[in-house]
């Protein structure tokens, strides 16, 4: 399954820099370089003039389930691990700082047909408890 992640990748997405703010709209642009057992993304997310952000993916397998580390985060990189259901890696985020009043979230990598990414993560809302998507990331092969 992640070799199938391999190649090139562009699309538009959203980004919300706190559970509270208002969504920005991005392009992104990734390369994926990947094995059957791991799976690294490098890329760049850019909206208006005011965000400009590198964001990146890596996942091994690690017997069990995947672990790993995602870069897109203000606070610096974050830990990831989980594990794969169908076609998606449904992750848990640890930051390398509080983000959103801790240090936890959520991400989803999908895989969308062929030629498809979805690029998921979520929080929880500190005042409402409320779970909040924070990115979502729509990418195609180039």
């Amino acid at each position: 399954m992640l070799a199938s992640f391999a190649g090139s990748w562009s699309g538009k997405g959203k980004f919300r820099l706190t559970t509270v703010s208002s969504p920005v709209t991005v392009s992104c642009a990734m390369d994926a370089d990947a094995s059957p057992t791991s799976l690294s993304m490098d890329g760049k997310c850019r909206g208006l003039v005011v965000v400009s952000r590198k964001i990146g993916v890596t996942l091994k397998s690690d017997g069990a389930g995947f672990s790993g580390a995602y870069l897109g985060s203000t606070t610096g990189p974050a830990g990831l691990s989980g594990a794969l259901t169908g076609d998606v890696f449904d992750l848990s985020i640890r930051w390398a700082k509080a983000v959103n009043g801790d240090r936890e979230a959520k991400m989803k990598v999908q895989k969308v047909g062929e030629n498809g990414m979805k690029l998921t993560t979520v929080d929880v809302d500190p005042k409402t408890g409320e779970q909040v998507v924070t990115c979502e990331i729509d990418l195609n092969r180039s």
